[in-house]
């Protein structure tokens, strides 16, 4: 009887016994987080929708970028507003979806001036879902 040992190294499962060693990819997804302006958020997340999205995080948050705010005048005052409104969209995604969601929210979030946003991906290794313990891609 042969024990076998799964040990998990970068993309790939390492399946150990007494006799072999054999590599099984493991599949990733993808997790998108989108900084973009609030006027623009309900036609990304209808983009989105459109694409079969399922699961969707919206975050209200505020912060600056290269434009480091801008000064407005409010009755006969000028004041610094150094921290801007901004909406973050979580995503986690099939690793196939991932460059479709971004070329969408790219074409319904972009203005074209600054302070238009940011589109940040990473690799999320393993999902799983609380009510059932389902895992991987069927989580999502």
């Amino acid at each position: 009887m042969f024990a076998t040992v799964r040990v998990a190294v970068g993309r790939a499962v390492l399946r150990h016994s007494q006799n072999y060693i054999c590599r099984r990819k493991v599949e990733r997804m993808k997790k998108l987080e989108a900084i973009i302006q609030p006027s623009r958020f309900e036609s990304v997340k209808d983009a989105l929708l459109e694409m079969g999205v399922g699961g969707l995080t919206v975050t209200e948050v505020r912060g600056h970028g290269r434009q480091k705010g801008h000064t407005e005048v409010y009755r006969g005052r000028e004041y610094t507003v150094d921290l801007l409104p901004k909406i973050k969209l979580e995503v986690v995604l099939p690793n196939e979806l991932a460059e479709s969601v971004v070329a969408a929210i790219l074409k319904t979030a972009k203005t074209g001036k600054i302070g238009d946003g940011k589109i940040f991906l990473s690799n999320v290794d393993e999902a799983v879902r609380i009510r059932n313990g389902e895992r991987g891609e069927t989580a999502l």
